[in-house]
């Protein structure tokens, strides 16, 4: 079975029709030639901007320059509510500094410390999963949220706080849009970007339930009675040029984010995989083989080879961030076309990752892959995470996290596909099913 993709616009629409459609869903309002072209134009009467395909320009982009194409602003406007100048949204000195204390805490040794946290709360999945027809998404997205609590804060999801942060969060997710209005006109910083009520107090919640758990572990800190966990290595290390640490507003900030990138990411990545399993049954038997030998214990996630190119494939398939858009400083030439100062560039692992020209058979699901052809074309096609200096702190923890967690909850239950009941990829803030991802759900002998 061919795994579910949207059905794109025709290739010639109005501005006004693609704008709406771009508004309502990224994946949808593009035409299907861009699973082919190298490059594409799209003329706007306030900006240009050019989706780039081809490996050289990406390399270009995210690996050669990236000094010359920082983050576009007219993206992020929508998120600042929530993530204020977190590291996901800044460019230049700001970000630089912000990488010099965050980068550290995911270095080295972490992932093995991280392990007892990831492992706890995939049990807590396994105990959580109910059994019949069950909306998958809800449960990856709870799992995930859990990971990022045990793994920043030393708390479980049960905790109060936390589970106030994940609902509301939730409540964010449905009415924030893919992009805001400053994303498609040129507004001065004076004038107000009309974010929606919903959207405006979700994030208010958020930012002030965060503050709590933020200021609680600053005095922690203070007084030596502070777990060692990702936010105590955080808050305690200084920048190495400054040094100076996040204050208070800086580090809300950059939990923000590190919720929103750790859960809605793997979240999402971990629903899809679930599904790919659903109507694969004898991947998801391979998987359930293999899982037979998970021990408590770090070097067990080595010996997860099959089911951690399952994830892959479920990243390639259904990368959690579909597009990202830089923006050019200088004069550039594209192709042999000239690419004025200030144009949008757009990067789209939603279309590498299947574009027809670098993957064999892009559409289908094969994990057997990533053993062969699918490592020469991960080379120039595949960044879930990003790549070159901007590449995700967190990758290898995602990693980690997706292939143990879909471990564990494939080797106590079986997960099958309901007739009638196929999931329509969107784009939210990461890549959704529309009506969420339903499964029948029996728990294995």
């Amino acid at each position: 079975m061919t795994p579910p993709k949207p059905e794109p616009r025709a290739d010639r629409v109005s501005l006004w029709t693609y704008l709406r459609l771009f508004r309502r869903d990224i994946l949808s309002a593009q035409p299907a030639r861009l699973y082919r072209a190298w490059m594409a134009e799209f003329r706007t009467p306030f900006f240009r901007s050019y989706l780039c395909n081809d490996p050289a320009l990406v390399r270009r982009v995210l690996d050669e320059r990236p000094g010359d194409f920082p983050k576009s602003g007219r993206v992020t406007e929508g998120l600042r509510p929530l993530l204020g100048r977190s590291v996901f949204v800044t460019n230049g000195e700001e970000w630089l500094r912000q990488r010099r204390i965050i980068d550290p805490a995911f270095e080295g040794g972490r992932l093995k410390e991280a392990f007892p946290a990831i492992w706890a709360a995939s049990e807590a999945a396994v105990a959580r999963m109910g059994e019949g027809e069950v909306e998958v998404e809800l449960a990856a997205s709870h799992a995930a949220a859990d990971v990022i609590f045990r793994t920043l804060f030393s708390i479980p999801i049960e905790d109060r706080v936390a589970q106030a942060v994940f609902h509301e969060f939730r409540a964010y997710q449905r009415s924030a849009p893919i992009l805001n209005l400053a994303a498609f006109l040129p507004l001065p910083r004076w004038v107000p970007r009309l974010h929606r009520g919903a959207t405006l107090r979700s994030a208010r919640v958020i930012r002030e339930l965060i503050t709590g758990l933020t200021s609680a572990r600053a005095e922690a800190i203070a007084g030596g009675r502070a777990p060692l966990d990702l936010a105590t290595k955080i808050m305690t290390t200084p920048d190495p040029v400054t040094g100076t640490p996040f204050g208070t507003v800086e580090m809300v900030d950059q939990v923000a984010i590190f919720f929103l990138a750790g859960h809605e990411t793997s979240a999402s990545a971990l629903g899809w995989a679930l599904y790919l399993l659903a109507t694969h049954p004898e991947a998801q038997g391979r998987v359930a083989e293999e899982a037979a030998g998970l021990r408590p214990e770090f070097g067990t996630a080595g010996s997860l080879r099959f089911t951690r190119d399952v994830f892959r494939e479920a990243l390639r398939l259904y990368p959690p961030v579909p597009m990202m858009v830089r923006e050019n400083v200088t004069e550039e030439e594209f192709r042999g076309r000239k690419v004025r100062r200030g144009a949008q560039i757009v990067l789209s692992p939603w279309h590498l990752h299947r574009h027809e020209r670098i993957w064999e058979r892009p559409d289908a699901f094969d994990p057997d892959r990533w053993a062969g052809e699918g490592r020469e074309a991960a080379r120039e096609g595949y960044l879930p995470f990003s790549r070159g200096p901007r590449v995700c702190p967190g990758a290898g923890f995602a990693m980690l996290e997706g292939t143990l967690m879909l471990a564990h909850l494939v080797r106590a239950f079986r997960f099958e596909a309901l007739e009638g009941r196929v999931p329509v990829p969107v784009a939210h803030l990461t890549v959704r099913a529309k009506d969420g991802i339903w499964l029948r759900v029996s728990r294995r002998a």
